[in-house]
């Protein structure tokens, strides 16, 4: 290959480079118009329809649910007080009985034997101090015309004291028998039912062991219940009240029944950090059975002038519960504190009574989301603005 040719290809492969490099820094010159014409523009926020409620203010009271146990005010095992034999019971099982009514006799003929022992000896130690009575007075003259010393007088005095600390003891004697023969009678401690009686005629017991029968009062009766920790001191207000109105429901809703808070106990159950509390309740017809359990509902008191919102307008978000309020069309995040929730509705804290609460459409909503409220018929409307925040289930 000649000089030449080597400089001619040379010179060739320089052209071309240099080509290259021009078309390589005019290509994003002659692009980039092209390009930003082409970009699409940042798209335009959607609009969400949703439903709104107003917030409302109203007094709300705080009712607490909880479960009781049925428990009777007056239950008493009957025993006996006497070793003996049971000579007649006069009761059935199931039967109610007045306060004092006989329930059982027993055979008391030792009994009647002691006391007509001791009603003889009072009587023979009543003649004897008869006797020296007399003998008191015959001394009495005797010392008044001077045939006998004062120490003789004395002797007769101190023999009428003596006697009479006789007569004394005989009549606490002769009363402590007439007790003992009282034991022959067991009577009902108490108004009440009857349960499952234990003995039969002729059967053999002993003194305060064997049990006899157990008669429970069911007129009235109590429901016993635990009430928070937090809610004691409205309890204790109540009570001096006169008790707060308490409802108790039993399974089924086979009756509801008003009663009167009665009894606050006077310590916290630490464990479980609430106090026992009592109820008591007209029982006429004998509902409410001892050992059942009940539905207890119960107004500890009134949050006044509380904003009420239904319960289904709030978001659990990760900073706590929100509300969206549909402000100007546009919808705003509000921080808001439950103070009470029950039913549908909740009293809160952190919004203003008459604020558009976003209720159906929430979870697709951002702050500053536009908004469409949807059209709502006025019958309609009328029930979501009482209905959700109305009634409270008893």
């Amino acid at each position: 290959m000649t000089m030449n040719t080597i400089r001619h290809f040379s010179i060739v492969v320089c052209g071309i480079a240099l080509t290259s490099l021009l078309a390589c820094t005019q290509k994003p010159d002659v692009a980039s118009p092209a390009s930003a014409s082409s970009a699409p523009a940042a798209a335009p926020a959607q609009t969400v329809t949703v439903s709104t409620v107003l917030a409302q203010k109203r007094d709300m009271p705080v009712r607490l649910k909880t479960t009781g146990t049925v428990t009777a005010l007056t239950s008493v095992e009957v025993r006996a007080q006497m070793n003996s034999v049971v000579s007649r019971v006069h009761i059935h099982e199931g039967q109610f009985v007045k306060a004092g009514a006989l329930l059982f006799t027993l055979d008391a003929r030792t009994e009647e034997a002691n006391v007509a022992k001791a009603y003889a000896q009072l009587a023979k130690d009543q003649a004897a101090l008869a006797d020296a009575q007399r003998q008191l007075t015959r001394a009495q003259q005797l010392f008044s015309q001077n045939f006998i010393s004062q120490g003789a007088l004395d002797t007769h005095l101190a023999q009428v004291d003596s006697q009479r600390a006789v007569v004394a003891a005989d009549q606490a004697a002769m009363d402590a028998t007439r007790v003992a023969l009282s034991y022959a009678r067991v009577v009902a401690p108490h108004a009440g039912r009857v349960g499952a009686i234990h003995v039969f005629a002729g059967s053999a017991i002993q003194a305060n062991v064997t049990p006899l029968v157990t008669v429970t009062q069911l007129d009235p009766i109590a429901v016993a219940f635990s009430l928070p920790q937090r809610n004691l001191a409205d309890a204790l207000a109540a009570l001096k009240e006169g008790g707060a109105t308490v409802s108790a429901t039993l399974p089924d809703r086979a009756g509801t029944f008003t009663g009167r808070l009665k009894f606050v106990d006077n310590a916290v159950d630490a464990s479980s950090g609430s106090v026992k509390v009592k109820a008591v309740f007209d029982n006429k017809d004998s509902k409410l059975w001892p050992g059942a359990f009940v539905e207890v509902a119960q107004t500890v008191h009134t949050l006044k002038d509380a904003v009420v919102i239904p319960q289904a307008a709030i978001v659990q978000s990760a900073r706590g519960a929100v509300v969206y309020l549909a402000n100007n069309g546009k919808a705003a995040q509000k921080p808001v504190q439950v103070l009470f929730a029950q039913g549908a509705d909740a009293a809160v804290s952190g919004i203003h009574a008459g604020d558009a609460v976003v209720l159906d459409g929430k979870q697709n909503l951002r702050p500053g989301t536009p908004l469409t409220e949807r059209a709502k018929e006025p019958a309609a409307s009328a029930s979501g603005a009482t209905g959700t925040s109305g009634t409270q289930t008893p």
